[in-house]
């Protein structure tokens, strides 16, 4: 599958994120999983890792991160590296509009929040 649009991906839902799967292995991918990713006004995500590195670009908006202990903050077309294993928490710092951003991580990416280490749908 070549093309993989927007409008035909799934779409899941947790706790103010949107995941639209684009590139992943449910969609024709085998190494890359992407997808895109809407962050609601002021949500935050919980602490979590994953065993894969992992990159999210900043479309639209300002989020800010914790990345292994270390605060950053990134705006459009910025760009924010988390290294496999690093703990993660993503935040969107505007209380009025969605941040919207792209994900870039590996086919077969695991997560790990609390006790619970599995393969995140919107990744598959």
């Amino acid at each position: 599958m070549p093309l993989s649009t927007i409008a035909g991906a799934k779409v899941f839902d947790r706790d103010g994120f949107t995941f639209r799967p684009l590139a992943v292995p449910s969609r024709g991918s085998v190494e890359l999983a992407i997808w895109a990713l809407e962050i609601a006004p002021g949500a935050a995500s919980e602490a979590h890792s994953m065993d894969r590195e992992e990159v999210f670009v900043v479309v639209s908006g300002k989020v800010s991160a914790t990345v292994a202990g270390v605060e950053v903050n990134a705006g459009d077309g910025d760009a924010i590296t988390v290294p496999a294993g690093a703990q993660l928490q993503i935040r969107n710092t505007c209380t009025e509009s969605p941040a919207t951003l792209t994900a870039v991580t590996s086919a077969g990416m695991k997560a790990t929040v609390g006790d619970a280490t599995f393969p995140p749908p919107w990744a598959q």
